[in-house]
């Protein structure tokens, strides 16, 4: 069995990758740049009602499920036009299925929105 030492060169790479990745996605998404404006008003909102330490770790789980939910969405459809460039149904189903899990995130964080900023807004408005 060939076994893989250990090597900080190794996981200092693999973090560049990641990285190209992180950068390819913000580059080439059109969604990711809705989404990380959306996170700056959250984040400013955020502030401003001064949600406390509970709302901040919903606020940031449904941001991240967002987020990381776009970035699937996004590899996987690079993948089907890779190994699909024809028009195929099942890739078609593929990328639908992907943006579908995109939507469901996103409800879910509108709904984690609106549980925790409707309170706020209520007690300093009315």
């Amino acid at each position: 069995m060939n076994k893989k030492q250990f090597s900080i060169v190794a996981r200092a790479k693999s973090f560049t990758h990641a990285w190209r990745g992180i950068k390819l996605f913000i580059r080439t998404t059109h969604n990711a740049w809705v989404q990380i404006v959306t996170t700056f008003v959250v984040v400013i909102l955020g502030v401003y009602f001064g949600v406390s330490r509970f709302e901040w770790i919903a606020l940031i789980c449904a941001i991240g499920l967002v987020l990381v939910a776009e970035a699937f969405n996004t590899a996987i459809e690079i993948d089907m036009d890779l190994t699909s460039p024809e028009i195929h149904p099942l890739a078609g189903d593929t990328k639908d299925v992907a943006a579908g899990a995109v939507l469901i995130a996103s409800i879910i964080a509108v709904i984690i929105g609106v549980l925790v900023f409707t309170p706020h807004v209520f007690s300093c408005y009315f």
